[in-house]
């Protein structure tokens, strides 16, 4: 009965990494035993085309919101879906002329632009994420960091682990709150690959709607940050980080 497989990674916003080449295999032994061709669809909106590429590992589909990091100035709304072969980019084309989904001018002009510095912004902004990343892991009031190691399959799956992060910290949704208000620099907000640093508490606000139970079972508990690091001095960055984290725990 599966008409199709969807799958992110890294997942949003536990950075959880799926293998790629594994799950591929998996449907499509499965899809032989059935009889049916079952579709893959990878969201890899956190790795961008710059790190990850899964059409090339097996996947049918590839979904990017172009929105995050392809637009990269947070001042644009858009997808893409990518397509394995032109037989699907044909069935997808029908769908947005009967739906109308078309890009409007200044938002393709805008995602233009963005896809012109793409290489060079995933790649500072993924420096920054890994020094903040190590910082964070040594601070006192930090339980836990999530941020992908490439190791095995994944060190062939992915060329970078991106800049996408996210935090636990001691104390608590409450204390995690506390975090975020005492930050000046990086901006509370549930967007991310902007060229400015955002973070929010997922399970406050994009993941609110989930169930308690099925949230924390998921590894999205309240004292979870979610941090998407952008092109700032890395230096300022820990500075407004660190101050907070002091003057909550301090």
């Amino acid at each position: 009965d599966t008409g199709l497989v969807l799958i992110e990674s890294p997942a949003n916003p536990t950075l959880k990494l799926i293998d790629i080449t594994a799950v591929a295999q998996q449907v499509a032994v499965g899809g032989e035993r059935v009889g049916i061709a079952v579709p893959l669809v990878v969201d890899s909106t956190f790795a961008t085309p710059v790190l990850q590429n899964p059409i090339a590992l097996g996947a049918t589909l590839v979904l990017h919101s172009a929105t995050k990091f392809l637009g990269g100035h947070g001042d644009v709304m858009g997808g893409v879906v990518a397509c394995r072969d032109e037989a699907w980019a044909a069935k997808l084309r029908q769908v947005r002329m009967l739906t109308g989904a078309v890009l409007h001018p200044l938002a393709g002009y805008l995602l233009h632009r963005g896809l012109q510095t793409l290489p060079v912004r995933v790649r500072a902004q993924q420096e920054n994420a890994v020094e903040l990343a190590s910082r964070l892991a040594s601070h006192p009031a930090v339980r836990s960091v999530h941020f992908p190691h490439l190791e095995g399959a994944m060190a062939r799956q992915m060329r970078g682990p991106g800049s996408v992060l996210s935090f636990c910290v001691s104390g608590g949704a409450a204390a995690a709150a506390a975090v975020v208000e005492q930050l000046h620099l990086i901006t509370p907000a549930v967007s991310l690959g902007s060229v400015d640093t955002l973070i929010q508490a997922p399970a406050t606000l994009t993941h609110r709607v989930v169930a308690h139970e099925e949230r924390e079972s998921s590894g999205v508990s309240g004292d979870l940050l979610r941090m998407s690091v952008g092109l700032e001095n890395v230096d300022d960055l820990w500075a407004d980080l660190n101050q907070a984290l002091n003057h909550v725990f301090g």
